[in-house]
């Protein structure tokens, strides 16, 4: 049974508590972990507020922090294909995914494990000849790290790895659906010597153990990423002690294809856009805004396509997508099938749960494409985190972008135009914190990911996304003090 990891040491929940991790292609138990508690939450922020006031890590040269994260990365890749098999048994995601995911995990921490220079201390020009200011970047503090159900491992790196650069201590909680691949980082950050304290794991619910760790006295800063509705409680429950808070909530992100698009690699594009991790990622192009003189073959053909996926066990290399993550996601993303049908969207493609024979214990969906859409449909408005895609149509430049903006989220959003200068216009305007131009889905660890509007507060990756981790501290030295005799009266009274 896998365990909690507190204080440098693996131990069961204080209650004896366990969980199955269920593999959702066939629902067979993958695993049995321990179940935490509020109590085992509170001993791992205690862990982390000692290592932290400690100073042990702190105190160490960011380049020491970074060594110790290119080993990370290093024995990433050793056990490279026992962690994306792990994956794939706890998502349901196929091996190919879980591979790259696995490959990104490594990059991040390499990118990081190269920016130990980012901490050195900013000298401040223009003082005076006579002073030296400088900006020293200290970490800050004690860490809470909430991670989602869709990419447990890549997710909870892109907080680990940023937070250990700048000298933090900090406590994960994983998502109890998909625990397992954080376990083994932890595995692999004990055997790249990160102290006892340092790094602390949780496993449980949100409402017994996230809710320690977000409203704790002794947290600094909570890193989130998954629903609105979350978000906006750790918002408010960080206002009672003025704790940071960085937060990654969804979107609902426009895919606009205009006439004059490589339109058979822009319909490739939106197949992998949407139905990637069977549309189970926040940046997913569910939402795809086509130019009215080309919308309807574009759309038709996408259709066509979807049908032609082929689902099945992630381990077979046939297979072009895997299951949902469990029966209640599965439930959410047919009542959205429902509503759309209710609110006149014409269904193309999917709807429903396959026919074949070998997919009927997972939690599986047929890649779904609804016509007929408007900005209206609370299809259209809502994050359905699922193989849906909703086609709207739009007539010109302002018109698209109108309709990409016409969202309370603001993650991602893709645009296809083979005049660049155009496309260039439209990705300006459009008020979302990544948007691709003829492409889709893509990032890099040295650039910053995040949201404007309801889609979340900071940003991951690049530099910005280590800075989120860092206090910046003004140190102003006079090097030739002399009386300032502002009080010159009261020295001689």
């Amino acid at each position: 049974m896998s365990k909690l990891f507190i204080d440098g040491r693996w131990i069961g929940s204080s209650n004896g508590a366990e969980r199955e991790v269920i593999n959702p292609f066939d629902r067979s138990v993958v695993a049995t972990v321990a179940e935490g508690t509020a109590a085992d939450a509170e001993a791992a922020v205690a862990a982390a507020r000692r290592a932290f006031d400690d100073g042990a890590w702190s105190s160490t040269s960011p380049e020491h922090r970074a060594a110790v994260l290119n080993h990370v990365a290093d024995l990433l890749d050793r056990a490279k294909e026992d962690i994306a098999r792990t994956e794939t048994l706890d998502t349901g995601k196929t091996l190919v995914e879980s591979r790259i995911d696995v490959d990104d995990v490594a990059a991040v921490f390499r990118y990081y494990g190269n920016l130990a220079g980012a901490l050195h201390p900013r000298i401040v020009p223009g003082a005076g000849p006579d002073v030296i200011s400088r900006i020293d970047y200290e970490p800050v503090g004690v860490c809470a790290m909430i991670a989602p159900w869709n990419y447990p491992l890549l997710q909870v790196s892109w907080k680990i790895a940023p937070a250990l650069l700048a000298g933090n201590t900090f406590v994960v909680k994983p998502s109890e659906i998909t625990p397992l691949t954080t376990i083994k980082l932890f595995e692999v950050l004990a055997e790249a010597g990160v102290p006892a304290g340092v790094a602390n794991l949780v496993l449980g619910t949100g409402p017994e153990v996230g809710s320690v760790l977000v409203e704790s006295d002794d947290v600094d800063l909570v890193s989130f990423t998954g629903s609105l509705g979350v978000g906006q409680y750790i918002m408010r429950s960080a206002a009672t002690s003025l704790k940071k808070v960085a937060l990654e909530l969804g979107g609902k992100n426009p895919h606009i294809v205009f006439a004059d698009a490589d339109l058979d690699t822009a319909v490739d594009y939106a197949l992998t856009a949407a139905f990637f991790h069977a549309g189970q990622v926040c940046s997913s192009g569910t939402r795809l805004i086509v130019q009215d003189s080309v919308h309807d073959d574009f759309v038709a053909e996408v259709a066509r396509r979807a049908d032609l996926v082929k689902l099945g066990n992630g381990f077979d290399e046939s297979s072009e997508s895997g299951p949902l993550v469990s029966a209640e996601h599965r439930a959410k993303v047919e009542k959205y099938v429902e509503i759309g049908l209710a609110e006149g969207a014409r269904l193309l493609a999917g709807g429903k749960r396959p026919a074949d024979a070998e997919l009927q214990d997972g939690f599986f969906f047929r890649p779904t494409v609804f016509a007929d859409c408007t900005r209206e449909m609370k299809l259209v408005r809502e994050e359905t985190f699922g193989p849906i895609i909703t086609a709207e149509r739009f007539s010109d430049q302002q018109e698209a972008v109108f309709l990409g903006n016409d969202t309370e989220y603001g993650l991602a959003g893709g645009v296809w135009s083979q005049d660049l200068e155009k496309a260039q216009w439209v990705a300006k305007r459009l008020r979302h914190g990544t948007v691709w131009i003829n492409d889709f889905g893509p990032y890099l660890p040295q650039a910053e990911w995040g949201g404007f509007k309801r889609s979340g507060i900071g940003r991951e990756l690049g530099p910005t996304g280590l800075h989120e981790y860092c206090e910046p501290k003004h140190v102003y030295q006079n090097l030739k003090p002399t009386a300032q005799n502002w009080f010159a009266r009261s020295a001689d009274a």
